[in-house]
């Protein structure tokens, strides 16, 4: 599957990975996951308590985004965090985390935004394309 982004949500991404330097930045990825599609993003706190070399969501902000998921809202489709590095691949402690549930991240490096799918056997980079909204 190749992934349809826009070009100003990768804007946002390295923007929010910039604005957040020397700290990892995170956050939540809302699209629709069958069309293979990422629409939006949504900040999250990154409450890890060593932001600078890990990052972690604020639970509340995944707990809410899912209820909204349920309810009809936006569909989560994954998550995106930053590497202050600047290698957009994902990291030993990123495989270490992921639950392998098919869910997206975007990493960020520099200003280069990558795409990986998380399975049972780790990340599986994911092909993109820009798209006009």
């Amino acid at each position: 599957m190749t992934l349809q982004v826009t070009s100003e949500l990768c804007d946002a991404l390295v923007a929010k990975a910039a604005a957040a330097h020397p700290r990892e930045c995170c956050g939540l990825l809302f699209g629709r996951a069958r069309e293979g599609r990422i629409d939006a993003i949504a900040a999250a706190a990154n409450v890890h308590p060593n932001p600078e070399a890990h990052f972690e969501i604020d639970p509340q902000a995944l707990i809410d985004a899912h209820r909204a998921t349920r309810t009809g809202g936006p569909e989560l489709v994954g998550y995106y965090h930053s590497h202050p590095d600047g290698n957009a691949r994902p990291s030993a402690t990123d495989a270490a985390m992921s639950a392998g549930d098919g869910m997206i991240w975007a990493i960020v490096g520099g200003d280069t935004v990558t795409f990986w799918r998380a399975g049972a056997a780790g990340f599986s980079a994911l092909p993109y394309r820009l798209v006009s909204r």
